[in-house]
């Protein structure tokens, strides 16, 4: 199946669209159409990467973008990846331009912490 047209954009999380996936993959077994490969691996894909409901996962990205330093992009990024440490949070990080302290690297990862 090919796009003809761009509706809209929605920034999604990996908890969601996991959930959006299983809802393809339920509605084509229903009616009988074998999934593509791509569709199996990124089903698989996101299972396997999901660590949080898609609830908890969009609370999350509405209190870190209620932080200081927080840009969309990188909440929705710490909302997929979960990090659980420090050094795992600064590679997020990595790319900006300007540093997080040490409490505000705690902040991030308590609220993480909270919605695992």
């Amino acid at each position: 199946m090919k796009a003809k047209a761009i509706v809209g954009e929605k920034r999604i999380t990996l908890p969601e669209l996991r959930e959006v996936l299983l809802k393809v993959e339920a509605d084509r077994h229903e009616i009988g159409i074998e999934m593509s490969y791509e569709l199996r691996k990124s089903i698989e894909h996101a299972n396997q990467l999901s660590r949080t409901t898609p609830e908890k996962s969009r609370a999350l990205v509405s209190e870190l973008l209620k932080l200081e330093k927080m840009k969309e992009d990188i909440a929705f990024r710490i909302a997929n990846l979960m990090p659980r440490t420090r050094d795992e949070l600064r590679a997020i990080y990595a790319k900006e331009r300007f540093s997080l302290t040490g409490e505000e690297l705690d902040e991030i990862l308590n609220l993480v912490l909270t919605h695992y």
